[in-house]
């Protein structure tokens, strides 16, 4: 059997970038070697297979391949089980924002990480990041620190996305050609969006916080001289949690301020129908009595006329800059 990738390195150097599997115990026998394999929708042959020849956690295993796993970082004899969800976000100009996370979950041993992820999420990325860090003579801990660096800094770019997309629905807010429908489809779909990202990055707390905890375990072995790095780490966290929250709370506000602006504009045209329905209520009213078979000043002459339209005029007109005047116009 052969694996998708992989990759080891001794003492800190890389050693090898292929190997077939059933070098995986040996390669890990030996503490000086730090080993990485990558798994992308492997069959469940070759991953009871590995299972069994690493001692995994079966439940672990099971979690690894469920749809709709949550988030989460838990502790087994021998190893620990981690599930975390990279972001990826795009804008279509005709169905709004679209997110896709993949997920990537990995087995940490004391000097090996086993990576089990969908074929969406490139983990190119995450060995810059391990190239670039330098750290890899550090152990194990290097290789988590920089995945969920990688994924966290992933989760940032998702956000940052949403917030110009947010900040563009507040641009159409207050725009002077607002169509309301229009608005509230965008506004649902930032919602809904917001919603799935938020279930993806909240957890994370949880999941680097318990890596910290587990870090002085032997299952998991983090060198001291990475301390800082997963403080920073659990910082980026929390704040990518409380951007997500905020923008939850924008939206929200979006949505009510544009349903305030309805009523206001349905109040200004409901002001301006009442001021013209009372602007023509005078020629009705004024030509109604007028009209009645009475004698009157003017009667069956021109003056009664001139003095029609007069009436007309002036009450009109009186009424349109009253109303002007009022701001009802």
């Amino acid at each position: 059997m052969s694996m998708v990738q992989g990759r080891t390195w001794h003492a800190g150097e890389p050693a090898r970038s292929d190997f077939p599997l059933v070098e995986l115990s040996e390669l890990l026998a030996d503490p000086e070697n730090l080993v990485w394999v990558d798994l992308v929708e492997p069959e469940p042959e070759l991953l009871a297979t590995l299972a069994e020849e690493l001692q995994l956690d079966r439940h672990a295993v099971e979690d690894a391949v469920a749809p709709f796993e949550r988030p989460k970082a838990t502790r087994h004899a021998g190893h620990v089980f981690l599930t975390c969800y990279a972001t990826a976000l795009t804008i279509d100009p005709e169905q709004g924002p679209q997110l896709s996370t993949p997920r990537i979950s990995a087995f940490v041993l004391p000097n090996g990480l086993i990576t089990i992820r969908s074929g969406e999420f490139d983990f190119d990325e995450v060995q810059q990041r391990w190239a670039d860090d330098g750290q890899l003579g550090h152990g194990v801990g290097a290789l988590v620190h920089g995945m969920l660096d990688t994924v966290v800094d992933g989760h940032f770019d998702a956000i940052q996305a949403l917030d110009d997309e947010v900040e563009g629905l507040e641009d159409m807010l207050f725009g002077d050609a607002v169509r309301p429908r229009a608005f509230q489809q965008r506004v649902f779909g930032v919602r809904k969006v917001l919603a799935q990202l938020r279930r993806k990055v909240l957890p994370m707390r949880e999941v680097v916080s318990a890596v910290i905890r587990f870090r002085t375990s032997e299952t998991l072995p983090v060198a001291r001289e990475l301390d800082g790095d997963f403080d920073d780490l659990y910082d980026h966290v929390i704040r990518a949690a409380d951007w997500s929250e905020s923008l939850r709370e924008v939206v929200g506000n979006a949505f009510e301020t544009s349903l305030s602006l309805q009523d206001a504009r349905l109040n200004d045209i409901m002001k301006k129908l009442a001021a013209w329905a009372a602007i023509i209520a005078v020629p009705t009213a004024v030509t109604g009595w007028f009209g009645q078979n009475l004698p009157y000043p003017g009667y069956n002459t021109g003056f009664g006329v001139a003095l029609s339209v007069g009436l007309i005029l002036v009450g009109a007109a009186g009424l349109y800059l009253l109303f002007r005047k009022v701001d009802w116009l």
